[in-house]
């Protein structure tokens, strides 16, 4: 593979602790044809030393978006968050709050914090692949990867 942005899969980092929404991004995934590699991380702290590369990630590549769910044990989506816009290596990596919160202070908060977007996470497995399928494609198109998702 070429290491041109356009030939190469897009990286995708997911952070989040419920096992079941790991999965259902994972299976949204495949539905809409992204060209993409998932990692997961379960907690924001196993996300910053995915994203640091320290320990068992040392070889992890730089994802090219992170999907970043809120509310987690350890050290919580917000934390994450203001590290990674605080690292000049990680800061300019897209980040897309994936969450259950409905709350408008969490979304204000989180645009504090320069989180690229704030989507609700949507209980309908067809609704969750339309919403991954919006986001995808968006960064697809603005990071420069040929995209073939859902039409």
């Amino acid at each position: 593979m070429n290491n041109e942005i356009g030939e190469r899969l897009m990286e995708i980092l997911l952070v989040d602790d419920n096992p079941g929404d790991l999965r259902l991004a994972a299976e949204a995934l495949k539905e809409v044809n992204v060209q993409a590699r998932l990692h997961t991380a379960k907690d924001g702290m196993e996300a910053m030393a995915f994203l640091r590369r320290r320990g068992k990630y040392v070889n992890a590549p730089r994802p090219d978006l992170i999907l970043l769910d809120l509310n987690m044990p350890r050290m919580n989506g917000r934390q994450v968050l203001a590290e990674i816009k605080e690292d000049s290596v990680l800061k300019h990596i897209p980040v897309v709050v994936l969450t259950g919160s409905r709350e408008l202070d969490d979304m204000v908060k989180t645009y504090d914090l320069h989180a690229n977007s704030y989507v609700t996470k949507p209980a309908d497995f067809e609704q969750f692949i339309v919403m991954l399928n919006s986001i995808t494609s968006f960064w697809l198109s603005v990071l420069g990867y040929q995209w073939r998702g859902v039409n």
